[in-house]
């Protein structure tokens, strides 16, 4: 029986998971260890309202010091985990002290993918709190931005850099943003809505290098293109922290290797949010999701096995983005599809595609349609196999084509 719960990290999925213990009526001892210097905070907000000065620190956290101290969590901040014996379940911290726990949570989220062999200090990865300070700081009107990854990061940085006066340029290495996500035409309908708002898309291009000059670095291309800029921000993915997890003979491949429980490959190791590799049951493959609301699902879902009420985590992932006056969402798992089918209007920029893979509804984004992103995720949890020209139609509600179960 579970008496102890350790959970590495101190982000998202750590809060998550300690008020979820809190609220079903676990009773043990709960210790939670980030090696950043800041209580748990959000990160989307750092690419968005928080960058455009619009939240602040205070508006990001997630769990204070008041709320530990009233809820028994002992928070350990600004140390970091050096390892972890699997079979003792102890936690050994660079302060020379551990912490032994019945059941430990990685919740190590990952670090930025870097730009090989680029150096220069004005290159910013945008992961934490300090760095999201660091580009707000140069953000006001006429300084030159420089951003690095089309995917829904990098286009929200650019979008709140320019809202903030910046002048932007979006360097992206595929032919258009988000290519490989929405497919060739979507992709360019998005890196079109940048280029109304005044930012510069470059397109095909790759970072061969990153001078620093007086006022401001030189980005190269491999093209031979140069940028002048104030500062670089690169958005390009991230990687899992999964190295402790992987010294401890936990099985790791793309991150922490989970079921659908959350359990990792040695008992009383569990993982949740961006570090893990789930076994999902809805789209039947291994899926790691580096997104807000699977963070947030998934930390409840694994705090639940903690205390031994396991239930599938089968939710269907989903998440948006702001850029400018557009609302970007995303539900489901499709890196491969057979057709896209659209609803609404693509030159509007008011739609839906719904993409589907042998007939079945795998993936949906839309552009300011919340609402039909709602009956796409039931339609991807239900496996569905609607009429194309049904999902196509305005006129049929989304509703009537989920199946009765």
């Amino acid at each position: 029986m579970t008496r102890s719960v350790a959970i590495i990290g101190g982000g998202q999925v750590a809060a998550v998971a300690a008020r979820t213990l809190r609220r079903r009526g676990f009773d043990g001892a709960i210790t939670v260890i980030g090696d950043e210097p800041h209580l748990p905070y959000q990160r989307p907000p750092l690419s968005k309202g928080f960058l455009q000065g619009r939240e602040q620190s205070g508006d990001l956290i997630l769990i204070d010091e008041p709320w530990c101290s009233d809820n028994a969590v002992d928070l350990r901040i600004g140390v970091a985990v050096t390892g972890l014996d699997a079979f003792s379940r102890r936690v050994g911290l660079a302060d020379g002290s551990s912490v032994r726990a019945d059941s430990v949570l990685f919740a190590t989220g990952g670090r930025p993918r870097v730009l090989p062999g680029i150096t220069s200090e004005r290159v910013v990865y945008l992961r934490t709190i300090d760095h999201a300070i660091r580009v707000r700081d140069t953000l006001q009107p006429g300084s030159r931005l420089i951003t690095v990854g089309g995917g829904f990061i990098g286009a929200e940085i650019a979008a709140s850099a320019h809202i903030a006066g910046a002048d932007v340029t979006m360097i992206e290495m595929l032919d258009v943003p988000l290519k490989r996500a929405l497919g060739h035409e979507l992709g360019e309908v998005c890196a079109q809505i940048h280029r109304d708002h005044g930012v510069t898309v470059l397109t095909g291009e790759f970072v061969e290098s990153v001078r620093d000059v007086t006022d401001g670095v030189v980005v190269r291309t491999a093209a031979g293109r140069e940028v002048e800029g104030d500062l670089v921000v690169v958005g390009v993915g991230i990687e899992p922290n999964a190295e402790i997890a992987a010294t401890a003979n936990v099985s790791v491949d793309n991150g922490i290797v989970v079921d659908e429980f959350c359990r990792t490959s040695v008992d009383g190791i569990f993982a949740a949010g961006d570090v893990a590799n789930h076994d999902h049951p809805v789209f039947g493959a291994r899926v790691r999701v580096e997104h807000f609301d699977n963070a947030n699902r998934q930390a409840a879902a694994a705090a639940m096995s903690i205390m031994g009420r396991r239930a599938a985590y089968d939710n269907v992932h989903w998440f948006w983005s702001d850029q400018y006056e557009f609302n970007l969402q995303y539900a489901g798992h499709a890196p491969v599809w057979t057709q896209a089918v659209i609803r609404g209007s693509v030159t509007a920029r008011s739609f839906t595609v719904f993409y589907l893979q042998d007939g079945v509804v795998k993936g949906a984004f839309a552009i300011d349609r919340g609402e039909e992103i709602v009956w796409a995720k039931e339609l991807i949890a239900a496996r569905a196999t609607p009429d194309p020209a049904k999902l196509a139609d305005e006129d049929l509600d989304l509703e009537g084509l989920v199946p009765l179960t």
